[in-house]
């Protein structure tokens, strides 16, 4: 169940992927830690202490992390001060950091589905008791890969 190529793109061989949106996603996103402060971020965790501790990393990669997450855009630093303490410093998503939140769903949910003995210890679901979940849609309708084509963009 493969996508369709279409135009230019059906002749694999006459084209590379040099531009691909995908492979510039996961040198912002593409280690296991990342998508897990990512997660973290999305279940309302801001502090650095928290993101490292939560995901189980030692600080020295969440430190890094953040950092590199920060300088790409998904998250915004903002100071803070407990009373006698330094100031500090809470990560908060930004719009580009929230636009996120289909993928990290989809791996859940993939997960849930293929790695999880009777689906993930948790759901995902609207304030309103609505389940969620992640899809491919056109025209309304979930589709599968082979129900779905690419073509060049057209400039």
């Amino acid at each position: 169940m493969a996508m369709t190529l279409k135009g230019g793109l059906a002749d694999r061989s006459a084209w590379t992927a040099d531009e691909c949106s995908i492979d510039k996603a996961m040198g912002v996103v593409g280690t296991r830690s990342a998508v897990l402060i990512m997660r973290e971020a999305f279940y309302g965790t801001t502090r650095f202490d928290d993101f490292a501790q939560r995901v189980g990393i030692t600080e020295a990669v969440a430190s890094a992390r953040l950092k590199d997450l920060t300088a790409a855009g998904l998250f915004e630093k903002s100071p803070y001060r407990e009373p006698g303490q330094r100031t500090r410093y809470e990560y908060l998503l930004t719009e580009m950091g929230n636009d996120l939140l289909p993928v990290v769903l989809g791996l859940m949910q993939w997960g849930d589905k293929y790695l999880q003995d009777g689906g993930g210890p948790l759901q995902i679901f609207s304030e309103d008791g609505a389940p969620a979940h992640v899809a491919v849609l056109a025209d309304g309708h979930d589709r599968r890969a082979d129900e779905l084509a690419v073509r060049a963009k057209i400039s």
